[in-house]
């Protein structure tokens, strides 16, 4: 099998030659722009990684990989607009460089374009492609809604966070995966457990990028630390702490994520240090080694040689490392 640097270089040529080059240049141009921002490309990578797995050449499965990116991005480019942010990637988000309405269509145009990739793809089972492929996009539409719902709401279950970050990210990774096993004709159980190592992969990474935002280092994880808790997101480390708090201690992290506080570094210092009494960190740790393990379960129930799923479990490893 190959390694996820030597498909990570694939995507980026295949990437680089995606011509888009039409009219109007302020519709197509941002598409190009969004992509060009680079990334870890895990989810393409995934889709080439599952065909290989199950021994097909990856060059059948590569229309199917950029039809999961340009997707992917398509929902980077709206979620910016849902959070107004300014950065993406260390660069101006596209509604920032051009204006709301040309990331709205331009967005629009890439789930298009995401499609139009799919069907691309050379296999005998274009329609169940086609269902997979559907099914993760509006379930990741649903997390983002969850996600927003819950802004509004003081009385978010751990569970129901775990719920909401499967539909929302993990679910893409496993759907990526059931893509190339889709392609490679696997059989319905291997099929099955790909999607589960990659949906559990998924859990445990959005576990792990919770944790750093609270204690991980800022040089290493690449942004300010505490910016989840500047913006008052409800992360797994804060509903565990509302889980294990007393009523006085509740109270005072529920007042702190009630209002935007001029001083943001003071308000992130005192939720850490609510963080650090209560040892929500172990608490997390804990969840994400059992979405790791439950992973890996499905992982080794798949009927292929035991070497090339290492490399899978390797990458996957590697990946979470690499996010600490």
């Amino acid at each position: 099998m190959k390694t996820y640097k030597e498909l990570y270089t694939i995507i980026e040529q295949q990437i680089k030659s995606l011509n888009y080059n039409n009219e109007p240049r302020e519709l197509y141009d941002p598409i190009t722009y969004m992509l060009s921002l680079g990334g870890k490309r895990l989810r393409p990578v995934l889709v080439l990684m599952a065909s290989d797995l199950f021994g097909v050449d990856i060059k059948k499965s590569i229309q199917a990989a950029l039809a999961v990116e340009v997707f992917h991005n398509f929902t980077l480019v709206h979620d910016d607009i849902m959070d107004n942010a300014d950065i993406r990637r260390g660069m101006p988000t596209v509604h920032k460089k051009w204006n709301q309405t040309v990331a709205i269509l331009s967005g629009d145009l890439m789930m298009i374009k995401a499609i139009d990739l799919l069907c691309e793809t050379e296999t005998l089972n274009l329609k169940k492609l086609i269902a997979v492929f559907n099914k993760a996009g509006a379930e990741v539409c649903e997390g983002q809604q969850i996600d927003m719902n819950f802004e509004s709401r003081n009385d978010v279950s751990v569970k129901e966070y775990i719920e909401m970050i499967t539909l929302k990210t993990a679910v893409l990774l496993g759907a990526s995966l059931q893509l190339g096993a889709v392609i490679a004709d696997a059989n319905n159980a291997d099929e099955k457990h790909i999607y589960e190592f990659g949906k559990n992969i998924g859990i445990a990474f959005q576990i792990q990028d919770d944790i750093l935002d609270s204690f991980g280092e800022g040089d290493k994880v690449g942004k300010k630390i505490g910016g989840d808790i500047a913006t008052n997101k409800k992360t797994l480390l804060y509903l565990k702490a509302l889980e294990l708090s007393n009523a006085s201690t509740r109270s005072t992290l529920e007042n702190l994520y009630q209002f935007k506080h001029e001083n943001t570094d003071t308000k992130i210092l005192s939720v850490i240090s609510i963080f650090k009494e209560l040892n929500v960190l172990d608490e997390a740790e804990k969840l994400k080694q059992y979405y790791l393990a439950e992973a890996f379960s499905h992982l080794n129930q798949i009927k292929v040689e035991a070497i090339k799923k290492e490399i899978l479990q390797n990458t996957a490893v590697e990946l979470m490392q690499r996010m600490s």
